[in-house]
């Protein structure tokens, strides 16, 4: 099963397409059901696969790679798409991720979707296979297929399930990330035309394979390399690109504002999965394509990234500590933490790059846990502006407890894994822009302030009378909290479970930028 547990992974939720087919529409309990039981599986595979990871060995792990499309465009030259999969430190935390977050989202769906749940569940299967499938590409063409598969089912996920204007925000979140799709798929054919050549036995072949691309665009013993065939307006042109296209799905300002719409009109489970997961392929194809592929550029430009970091960081922070809507709360402060994650990658060392990914995983639960109180409250009263809300401690003890749990967590209180991700990224810009890491860290300042702000007004004071009565979480509700919260806890007092697995591949990062 470990030969090919990459692939089980990625199309295990298929069989939750195929269950679905036979069940009949008014049949939500079986539906519900297969919902969860089925996102179940890719989760118990991915923990086999975690306690499978040798993280001692360098490169990819878990390798697959299958001849799949093939096309001759003249004698002896081709064009050459591969089915490779594998994952290395970098990519095999944010699997487990994506798997977790996506059951959280599946049980939340439980109570928080009122209708038309077996075209919800089936759609939520095929993004499943997108999300699981980005991170585990090794190709770059099958990277953007997965890639356009979590794009066109969150489109009508948000589309048909969303708040009242939410037909605008799909098509809003359709506008910006098919830009971005577009730029990418041309930097991809670039990528294809100018690096990715090999020489074989049976002729020239083109390739899009990640590996190979590395290769002949950061190794001296490339003949491509060698030759010194690329030119100055490719590869700025390429990273600039990029940087555009996954800046986009970051969010990064000022690419930023389709977050907005997108996040206050998605239901809860998809605002779980689009700030604990989709957010991140961005935060990963900024690390795997502009600093892996473009390691010198990286280098020449990290002042730059460091910048765009800080900017967003205190941007976020600034507006959400002005906002009265607590689901707004917390959609500017995933645009703000999305800055800390571009600060360890502008750092360009061990401790940035080693911050920039704790805080991948760390952002991907502490969202989820935020965007699924802030349905949990939505569902109840329709409301989570401040001033309707107050006193919800009273009456939902067990619910504003965890809420406040998270917050501490997101601020950075020791013990948990905010902190350690914050630390960790702080840390690596300090010891190279120490000045810039003085600024950076108003934002910390900014971030204690608007979430004791907003956690507060939600949850102390007299009870308003729209909250009497209402009950606290019911056991479907009490078990995401309780297992998002778990792992940020986890992450915080063992952080050697993520950090083990990261040491090789991050040595091989920092080879490429002369580190």
């Amino acid at each position: 099963m470990m030969e090919h547990i990459l692939s089980l992974i990625t199309f295990s939720p298929l069989l939750g397409v195929l269950l679905l087919l036979f069940v009949p529409r008014d049949k939500a309990g079986s539906i519900k059901l297969i919902g969860v039981l089925v996102t179940l599986i890719p989760l118990v595979l991915a923990f086999t696969m975690f306690a499978g990871f040798d993280s001692a060995q360098e490169g990819f792990q878990f390798v697959e790679d299958a001849s799949w499309i093939n096309i001759p465009l003249a004698e002896g030259v081709t064009v050459q798409f591969n089915y490779t999969l594998g994952v290395d430190g970098l990519s095999m935390p944010l699997v487990v991720l994506a798997t977790i977050v996506a059951l959280m989202s599946a049980i939340a769906a439980v109570n928080m979707i009122q209708k038309r749940w077996k075209e919800y569940f089936i759609l939520f299967f095929l993004m499943q296979v997108g999300l699981f499938g980005v991170f585990t590409a090794q190709n770059l063409f099958l990277f953007f297929i997965f890639f356009e598969i979590s794009l066109v089912t969150m489109f009508f996920l948000i589309g048909v399930w969303g708040l009242d204007k939410r037909e605008d925000a799909a098509f809003t979140f359709l506008l910006y990330n098919g830009l971005g799709s577009a730029i990418m798929l041309i930097s991809f054919i670039a990528l294809l035309v100018n690096a990715g050549l090999v020489e074989g036995p049976a002729g020239i072949i083109y390739t899009t394979d990640m590996q190979t691309l590395t290769y002949n665009l950061t190794n001296p013993a490339s003949p491509l390399f060698q030759a010194g065939q690329y030119s100055d307006v490719f590869l700025y042109g390429v990273f600039f690109a990029l940087l555009v296209a996954f800046g986009i799905k970051l969010p990064l300002f000022p690419f930023h504002s389709w977050i907005l719409k997108v996040h206050y009109q998605a239901p809860p489970p998809m605002s779980m999965i689009l700030s604990g997961v989709l957010l991140k392929i961005g935060a990963y194809g900024l690390m795997r394509m502009e600093v892996g592929f473009f390691p010198s550029i990286a280098m020449e430009f990290s002042t730059m990234l460091l910048v765009l970091g800080i900017v967003n960081l205190l941007y976020g922070g600034i507006l959400a500590f002005v906002q009265e809507d607590l689901k707004m709360v917390v959609v500017y402060s995933s645009i703000s933490h999305m800055g800390i994650i571009l600060m360890g990658i502008g750092a360009m060392n061990r401790l940035g790059f080693q911050g920039a990914i704790f805080q991948m995983v760390s952002h991907g639960f502490l969202s989820a846990i935020f965007f699924f109180i802030v349905g949990v409250v939505y569902t109840r009263v329709h409301t989570v502006k401040f001033e309707e809300l107050g006193g919800m401690a009273k009456v939902m003890p067990f619910t504003s407890g965890i809420l406040l749990t998270a917050g501490m967590a997101s601020l950075g209180l020791p013990g948990m894994s905010g902190f350690i991700s914050e630390f960790l990224s702080f840390l690596g810009v300090f010891e190279n822009h120490p000045i810039l890491a003085a600024v950076a860290s108003i934002g910390i300042v900014l971030t204690s302030a608007y979430l004791l702000r907003a956690i507060l007004s939600v949850t102390y004071g007299p009870t308003k009378e729209i909250l009497v009565g209402m009950p606290d979480a019911r056991l479907t509700e009490v078990i995401p909290m309780v297992v998002l919260l778990g792992f940020i806890i986890l992450i915080g007092v063992y952080p050697a479970i993520l950090s083990d697995p990261l040491q090789t591949t991050l040595q091989s990062f920092l080879i490429r930028i002369g580190g």
